[in-house]
């Protein structure tokens, strides 16, 4: 006989609700649920942010007394999320402990009670997240199963090859209750009269007959019953009909047609936990880093580099968060409103009304932490021409016969730029590795197929706006200017691009394995496209593989992803979504390693500039190509025109 479980998100902070309308959602979505439970003896999991649930018990105290009542009592449970919606996998370790903290403070406070379980917000999974959990005191998560099938090239295998367990960075371990979204999706087509429900049950009899686990029925919003959130035009209408009763009818025909049994989210991840052997794996894949529920279209980057002006959202909420943390504030109010300014909902469909509120409070928050809300200027410099420009001690400038090259060295460092192509990095090379170059580039003709038939440059900006048809690249004839200041080179290049100016420095320490690339954008806004800086190619003919990956993502250690797979983060998942994933890169640092020991090391301030890394890496001859990049604007449905550009720098180091 099948087994079934279903677990409804509540989330008052949904971001195109409007906040006058929070009543009118616990009337006709928050309240259905607990008749369903009272009525039909359903074991539901009700999964909401400590924030959501401090909200109800403003504005509607019955609802939290009588969910309370039916959690004392047994017949429904409470899932775990935070105290708001943030995105784990994209906020430092500090701000995601404080979130747990916060949420299950609320949970006693209201509830009286302390959930087991935890539903990993928005479906957006890191291995990192795994430790956060289990330090909170969850014992199991619930996690989207399709987009961690895809990750672990399980997406083709029998639903029992999946994984039972995730692991974290170390050695904890905890079971998975696993989301369907294919399933959720079809209730919800049901429900809103889109599919019959013998279509429906066919197709959940197939799924138990085929897959023989427990069925996750549903595991996704409250608000889209009885109620339309108003995301999009193409939201199914009203009928008039009760949708509750609707989805009432349906469990009664699981029930009666297909034998299905009803199980709370706990029976099942105790289950999960008493089933051996345990599979415990990582979740993720250097292909798919972060997974999040539902098709491409909704990935990472639908909270990173998209909205109204989630570059600057979260940048700004780094630098609060690590104001806090180098103050040692342990202040629970400031902690909250960080978590509030760090929800997911502010960066998709907010409303314009709750999108000013947030600027605001984000203002009053830089002032109240001292934090001016532009970054400093950069120091004046006297500039020089190359003819003009005297060479210290210890730095010997050459350039090649074409007058191309320009050759950069020093006893740590031998940098060679391109003078054709807008001071893109030729080859960069550090003594430690033995003088072989690490990233550079790769000129046409050096990869066999026509499909990589171009030139491969690093350090270099591309911008692209399907909008405007237009792709704009730094690739120009430079004349670049020079300054020094105590052991450091600066070289700058001032271009046209896109409307504006681009500045392009580079920062040679002449005392040590260091170079930095900085991006300035003068009179430029967001593009209504990408825009991608800090390109960088890497070159394999002087590597040797396994190269690996490693970033913090949102946890206290770092994740690390073996580069054995084909791994597009930038390609577009859609014509109107720009790219499929990213990395969290959670404290602004990036590693790279090959067989012989660190290769280069990347580092960055997500508190002036929150970019979002994406990976490039494909089999080739004579040797893949792997390329990095840093992302300062995508596109996706919650792009919206406007929007800032933060300036980028970027440290390479070998270690």
């Amino acid at each position: 006989m099948p087994q079934g479980f279903m677990i409804f998100h509540l989330n008052l902070a949904f971001s195109s609700i409007r906040t006058e309308l929070r009543p009118q959602v616990i009337r006709q979505c928050y309240w259905p649920l607990l008749h369903l439970v009272e009525r039909k003896g359903l074991p539901l999991g009700l999964e909401l942010t400590g924030w959501t649930l401090a909200q109800i018990a403003e504005l509607d105290p019955a609802w939290v007394q009588t969910f309370a009542r039916l959690l004392r009592e047994g017949r429904c449970e409470l899932i775990g999320s935070g105290w708001t919606q943030m995105i784990g996998p994209l906020a430092p370790y500090e701000a995601n402990r404080w979130n747990q903290r916060l949420g299950r403070e609320a949970y006693q406070q209201h509830l009286g009670v302390l959930p087991d379980i935890v539903l990993v917000n928005e479906m957006a999974y890191s291995t990192g997240m795994v430790d956060v959990y289990a330090e909170a005191g969850y014992r199991g998560l619930v996690m989207d199963r399709d987009n961690v099938r895809l990750a672990l090239g399980l997406d083709h295998a029998p639903i029992a090859a999946t994984p039972t367990h995730a692991q974290g960075c170390g050695d904890t371990a905890l079971p998975v209750v696993w989301g369907d979204s294919i399933l959720f999706q079809s209730l919800q087509r049901v429900v809103h009269g889109d599919k019959s429900m013998d279509e429906y049950l066919a197709y959940v009899r197939r799924r138990a007959e085929r897959d023989g686990t427990v069925l996750p029925i549903y595991c996704n919003d409250a608000e889209i019953f009885d109620f339309r959130p108003g995301r999009f035009r193409t939201e199914a209408a009203l009928s008039g009909d009760s949708e509750w009763a609707r989805l009432e009818q349906l469990c009664e025909r699981l029930e009666a047609d297909l034998g299905l049994t009803w199980l709370s989210p706990t029976a099942v991840m105790n289950a999960v936990d008493q089933q051996l052997p345990h599979r415990a794996a990582l979740l993720s894949s250097v292909a798919h880093p972060i997974p999040v529920k539902k098709q491409a279209k909704y990935n990472i980057n639908r909270w990173t580099v998209t909205g109204r002006d989630d570059l600057a959202l979260n940048s700004d909420c780094h630098r609060l968060s690590a104001a806090l943390v180098a103050a040692g504030n342990q202040d629970p109010n400031d902690w909250r409103t960080l978590c509030e300014l760090w929800a997911s909902d502010l960066r998709t469909h907010i409303t314009e009304e709750r999108w000013q509120q947030a600027l605001s409070k984000r203002a009053d928050f830089l002032q109240k932490l001292g934090l001016t809300s532009s970054m400093p200027a950069n120091a004046p410099r006297v500039w020089q021409d190359l003819n003009e420009f005297a060479a210290p001690a210890g730095l010997e400038i050459s350039k090649d016969d074409s007058g191309i090259q320009l050759r950069l060295r020093t006893a740590c460092v031998d940098l060679s730029l391109n003078l054709r192509r807008g001071l893109s990095i030729t080859a960069l090379a550090f003594a430690s590795r033995d003088w072989r170059p690490v990233i550079g580039t790769l000129s046409q003709g050096y990869f066999d197929s026509i499909a990589l038939g171009a030139d491969f440059y690093s350090g270099g900006v591309l911008l692209e706006s399907p909008v405007n048809r237009e792709r704009q690249a730094d690739l120009e004839w430079v004349q670049p200017e020079f300054a020094c200041s105590g052991v450091q080179l600066f070289i700058r290049v001032r271009l046209p691009f896109a409307g504006g100016t681009l500045e392009k420095r580079l920062a040679l320490d002449m005392a040590a394995e260091r170079l930095t690339l900085s991006y300035h954008f003068e009179g430029l806004a967001r593009p209504q496209g990408t825009l991608r800086v800090g390109i960088l190619t890497l070159l394999h003919e002087h590597l040797q593989a396994p190269i690996r990956l490693s970033c913090r993502q949102g946890g206290p250690l770092a994740e690390h992803f073996t580069l054995d797979q084909l791994a597009t983060h930038g390609q577009a998942a859609s014509t109107l979504v720009s790219s499929s994933a990213g990395l969290g890169a959670t404290d602004g640092r990036l590693c790279l390693e090959d067989a012989q020991g660190p290769l280069l090391a990347l580092r960055w301030d997500p508190g002036s500039c929150a970019a979002v890394p994406m990976l490039t890496h494909q089999p080739a001859s004579p040797h893949p190509f792997t390329r990095l990049k840093f992302s300062l604007a995508e596109l996706d449905d919650t792009a919206k025109a406007g929007g800032s550009l933060r300036d980028f720098t970027l440290e390479l180091r070998p270690n």
